[in-house]
């Protein structure tokens, strides 16, 4: 089931608004029932329901700080200040294209003054010489959407940057993890979403790291399979693990369930803790 780069019924595209102008290869998305009208390209990496969730589950208040790895067009960030706007966000992405964008999309949704988007590589947030890198152990919150499929294992999409959002090398996923610890202050929460079976890798890599780590599954429908879990973590703390209940997206007619709907359409958080 592809959640992350569909285009989903809460996604669809909304009326440009008169006096606008948008280029051809980008397309208008409504997310939160049009609380936000989100611009991305209408080819290579498209956001989705995935980044609803991701928001929806970090558990921050107002006046902290919060860090996104790889914030892309910024759908998660602004799902999140659209629920909690008395936020300040920072977040990294590699692609030129797509840091403008957000940078587009923050402004366009009234959030410019909480959003400061830095276009680098997430890996270089490792290195503490870097003066344009945020300070490590300097923000309440941290959360990224990690490319989720392995180079190798599946067949590249014919978009550079689609392809890059999508593959990750064998070490990769702990290096995401890795920056995201490093990024949070002790007793701040990292969250991340993935693919189901990466569930023992994140687990594994988390290990010795983080503490009352939850997981909770995303359901395509009653009786499958979880296709997504979003894992949630404590830095420094030593409580135990928790799996949770989770939540199932569709009905039997493919409409989402009053629990996804809160979500996806009227902006809901969905409390893991």
């Amino acid at each position: 089931m592809q959640l992350a780069t569909q285009r989903n019924s809460d996604t669809a595209p909304s009326s440009q608004p008169v006096g606008t102008a948008m280029p051809s290869s980008l397309s208008e998305d409504a997310f939160l029932g049009g609380k936000l009208n989100i611009l991305q390209p209408e080819k290579g990496y498209r956001a989705g329901i995935d980044a609803v969730f991701l928001a929806a589950a970090i558990p921050a208040i107002a006046g902290e700080t919060v860090f996104e790895a790889g914030i892309g067009a910024g759908v998660a960030s602004l799902c999140l200040l659209a629920r909690m706007p008395q936020l300040h966000i920072t977040g990294i992405e590699v692609a030129t294209r797509y840091a403008v964008l957000c940078e587009q999309n923050a402004k366009r949704n009234n959030f410019a003054e909480n959003m400061h988007v830095i276009t680098a590589d997430v890996k270089d947030a490792m290195r503490r010489e870097l003066a344009h890198m945020p300070q490590h152990g300097s923000f309440s919150h941290a959360f990224a959407n990690p490319p989720y499929f392995e180079d190798g294992k599946v067949t590249a999409s014919p978009s550079i940057l689609k392809a890059t959002a999508h593959a990750f090398g064998p070490d990769d996923l702990e290096m995401w993890i890795k920056i995201l610890h490093a990024m949070v202050t002790l007793r701040g929460t990292v969250t991340l979403i993935h693919r189901a079976e990466t569930l023992g890798k994140i687990l594994t890599c988390m290990e010795g790291k983080f503490g009352d780590v939850r997981v909770a599954p995303l359901y395509a429908r009653m009786g499958t399979a979880a296709s997504r879990v979003i894992v949630q973590g404590v830095k420094g703390s030593r409580a135990p693990m928790q799996l949770l209940p989770g939540l199932i997206l569709h009905e039997g007619d493919n409409s989402f369930t009053p629990d996804a709907e809160a979500v996806l359409r009227d902006g809901a958080a969905w409390r893991l803790r």
